[in-house]
């Protein structure tokens, strides 16, 4: 069975994943709103050792595509230090958003600025890019802009993160995501197997309990079963359970 997990916590992650009988588990370092490099975790062997699939998500903050020097380059030093403290915890991947460029700037430049993180650095864990909801100038919003990142950051390794919210507020069908993606990327790492307050096309980044989805759930579960990797949930702390357990019921054995 692939791992099914949430996001929970940074607190006691392993203990709040065995509370939900999650075997993934999905957590900030930090504030996510902050610029803050991360400490050293005290239990963080203990997370190591957990047999659990744990992933690390990177504060909103980090754009690196953006233009500006005073946001890109504090971006890269804390996707590196973020990098540090997910490797320290055995973390699979850190997730980071595709970031965009300031109206009226040329997106190739946002690619370009992806490129140049690759060639500057090296990273612990891989690094997850996660398609985004909404914003005209975004680097991984429609999958048109995905394919012109994946041009500039693919020859690095760079990972997928899928968003099934995130996706559908963008106006890509579900129907055969993972196809489609993976022609683009060659890969899907991890899903965030979520659905949506908001109708398709809305470019509103509101995650919904599957019970209250305007995305129909058998598609996020279709989309899990077709990447055939680990997906956390991102949806509203009180439907978690359900959540994952309508995911085991539709995944294969």
């Amino acid at each position: 069975m692939l791992p099914i997990g949430a996001h929970l916590d940074h607190a006691d992650p392993v203990a709040a994943a065995r509370e939900l009988g999650a075997d993934a588990v999905q957590f900030f370092l930090t504030d996510p709103q902050g610029w803050t490099d991360p400490p050293e975790r005290p239990d963080a062997a203990a997370i190591a050792a957990s047999g659990l699939a744990v992933f690390v998500h990177a504060p909103y903050r980090i754009n690196i595509a953006a233009t500006n020097n005073r946001i890109r380059i504090p971006s890269r030093k804390l996707l590196a230090s973020h990098a540090k403290g997910a490797a320290a915890i055995g973390a699979r991947g850190l997730i980071v958003h595709g970031g965009h460029v300031g109206a009226g700037d040329d997106a190739a430049v946002g690619f370009e600025n992806w490129r140049k993180l690759f060639e500057r650095a090296e990273f612990e864990v891989p690094i997850l890019i996660e398609n985004t909801a909404g914003g005209e100038n975004a680097m991984a919003r429609s999958f048109d802009r995905l394919a012109r990142l994946w041009d500039a950051v693919g020859e690095f390794g760079a990972g997928l993160c899928l968003d099934t919210c995130h996706a559908h507020a963008a106006g890509e069908d579900l129907a055969g995501i993972v196809d489609r993606v993976t022609a683009i990327t060659g890969r899907v790492d991890l899903v965030h197997a979520n659905g949506s307050r908001d109708e398709f096309g809305s470019s509103r980044d509101r995650h919904a309990n599957y019970a209250d989805s305007l995305l129909d759930p058998e598609l996020i579960a279709a989309a899990v079963a077709a990447a055939g990797v680990p997906a956390i949930v991102e949806t509203p702390v009180e439907g978690h359970a359900a959540d994952i357990a309508y995911l085991r019921e539709r995944l294969p054995e």
